[in-house]
C-alpha cells in the first residue's frame, strides 16, 4: 500500500511539474554604446537588478548587456524564448537604454523597431507577454506597433507594454539613485512596494499605479517631467507578476 501511495505521489508530482507555469525572461540594456557622447551610466545596473528579481521568482532568465545587446542578438534571444514558452507560461522582456520614436536603440548604436519586437512576440503560444522599456520616447510603441495598441484595450492583443515615458518625453536616469527613475520604480514595485492590497502578490495594475505615482512625483520638478505608460489588454491587469 505504501509503495502504491508513493508511486501515485511521484506521478502527481511529475504531472504538476510538467504543467507548472514558467516565466521566460530576457533582460537587455546598453550602457556603453562605444561613443562617450551617448554612453549611459546606469542601464547595465538596471539589467542586473532586474535579472535578480526575476531569478528570485524562479524565472529562466537570459541577459544581454552593452556590446552583446545588438538588435540581432535581442531578436535571436526573443525567438528562442518564443519557441520555448508554452501556452500556460509567461514571457517578460526588459530593455534599458536609449530610445527614439518607434524604436529602442541597441548597441552600435542600431535601431530595433517596436514593430519587429511585436511581430516576433505575437507568434508565441502564450497569451501572457509583458514588456518593460526604460528608454526615451518609449510611449511611441503605439505609433509603430500598430493602432490596435491603446491604453486599456479590452481584447485582441496578448502583449502588455509598460513604458517609461510618453511618445514625446525623455526617460531619465539619476546617478544618486543608481538606476533610471522608471527602472528603480519597477524594481521596488516588483519587490513588494506595489502590493496595495497586502496579499503578497503584485499584479500589472498594482505595479503600474505604483510606478506612475513614483516616477511622476520624482520628476515633476525637472526640466522634462516623465509619465510612464501602460499599453495592453485589460485581461492582463490582474495577472500576478511577482510574489514576495
Amino acid at each position: 500500500m505504501k509503495k502504491i501511495s508513493l508511486l501515485l505521489l511521484t506521478i502527481l508530482f511529475f504531472l504538476v511539474q510538467v504543467n507548472a507555469q514558467r516565466t521566460y525572461a530576457l533582460m537587455a540594456g546598453v550602457s556603453n554604446y562605444n561613443d562617450k557622447e551617448v554612453n549611459l551610466a546606469n542601464t547595465t545596473k538596471d539589467v542586473k537588478e532586474m535579472q535578480s528579481v526575476w531569478k528570485q521568482q524562479g524565472a529562466v532568465v537570459a541577459t544581454l548587456t552593452s556590446k552583446y545587446a545588438t538588435p540581432e542578438n535581442i531578436m535571436k534571444k526573443l525567438d528562442a524564448i518564443v519557441k520555448l514558452a508554452k501556452a500556460e507560461d509567461k514571457i517578460v522582456f526588459f530593455f534599458s537604454g536609449h530610445g527614439t520614436a518607434g524604436s529602442i536603440v541597441g548597441y552600435g548604436p542600431m535601431l530595433l523597431p517596436y514593430k519587429e519586437i511585436v511581430k516576433k512576440l505575437s507568434t508565441a503560444r502564450t497569451q501572457n507577454i509583458f514588456c518593460f522599456v526604460d528608454a526615451c520616447k518609449s510611449g511611441s510603441v503605439t505609433d509603430d506597433a500598430g493602432s490596435n495598441y491603446s491604453w486599456g484595450q479590452v481584447t485582441g492583443n496578448k502583449i502588455t507594454f509598460m513604458m517609461a515615458s510618453r511618445a514625446n518625453e525623455l526617460s531619465w536616469e539619476n546617478q544618486w539613485l543608481g538606476n533610471g527613475f522608471f527602472s528603480q520604480a519597477v524594481l521596488k514595485g516588483l519587490r513588494g512596494k506595489a502590493d496595495t492590497n497586502g496579499d503578497r502578490k503584485v499584479t500589472i495594475a498594482e505595479l503600474y499605479k505604483y510606478v506612475y505615482a513614483d516616477v511622476t512625483e520624482r520628476t515633476k520638478n525637472s526640466e522634462a517631467p516623465q509619465h510612464p505608460q501602460l499599453i495592453g489588454p485589460k485581461s492582463h491587469f490582474n495577472v500576478v507578476l511577482t510574489k514576495w
